[in-house]
C-alpha cells in the first residue's frame, strides 16, 4: 500500500516480501552504529521484524516505518517514517538509507513526504527526533527539516545518551 509520495520517491508500506532488503539495510554498520542492531540476522529474523514492528505499527498507529522507493524503477533504498516510542510524549520521524543512497538528498524528501503525510492526513501536530549524538549527518537533515536540537535524553536500556531534535520556534508543526 502506498502511503505518500515525492518527486523521487514513494513511502510504501513493508511486506514480508521486503526481507532481502531489511536483512541488508539492519546489517550495515552504519546503521548498527548510529540506531543499533536489531539482532536481525537471517530472512525469518527480517520477515519477523517486519511483522512485529512495521505491521503492527500500521494496524496500531496507522503510521510506522515505511519502505522508500525510487519512484522511477521501485528500487528500494531505505526506510522512513513515524514512530510512537513509548519514552517520547511525541510521534517522532526515523529514516535509514543504504549507504549507496546517502548524500544525495533522499533522506531530506522522504522525511519531508512522512512528515506531511502525518500532519496532513493524520492530523500529528508535532513531530519531534532522536538521533545519536555523533550522527552528524542525519542531525544535518533534521535541522533542513526544521527541527533543532533541543536537549540530550538517555532512552531505556541504553549506555550512551540519544539527542532529542524539535520543532524549532515558528517551524510548522511547532506548538
Amino acid at each position: 500500500m502506498i502511503v505518500c509520495e515525492s518527486a523521487r520517491l514513494r513511502l510504501r508500506h513493508l511486506i514480508d516480501a521486503d526481507a532481502p532488503f531489511i536483512l541488508e539495510l539492519l546489517n550495515e554498520p552504519d546503521f548498527i552504529r548510529n540506531i543499533g542492531d536489531r539482532q536481525v540476522r537471517t530472512l525469518e529474523d527480517a520477515r519477523n521484524y517486519i511483522q512485529h514492528g512495521p505491521v503492527v505499527s500500521y494496524g496500531q498507529h496507522g503510521f510506522g516505518l515505511f519502505l522508500v522507493e525510487l519512484r522511477d524503477n521501485g528500487a528500494p533504498i531505505g526506510i522512513c517514517g513515524l514512530l510512537k516510542r513509548e519514552y517520547l510524549d511525541d510521534i517522532d520521524v526515523g529514516f535509514a538509507l543504504r549507504e549507496s543512497y546517502r548524500g544525495k538528498g533522499y533522506a531530506f524528501e522522504a522525511a519531508s513526504a512522512a512528515m506531511r503525510h502525518g500532519q496532513e492526513d493524520l492530523g500529528i501536530r508535532r513531530i519531534v527526533a532522536i538521533t545519536s549524538p555523533d550522527n552528524h549527518a542525519s542531525a544535518k537533515v533534521l535541522r533542513k527539516l526544521g527541527l533543532e536540537f533541543e536537549r540530550t535524553i538517555r532512552l531505556p536500556d541504553q549506555l550512551r545518551d540519544t539527542r532529542l531534535f524539535t520543532p524549532a520556534t515558528g517551524a510548522a508543526g511547532a506548538t
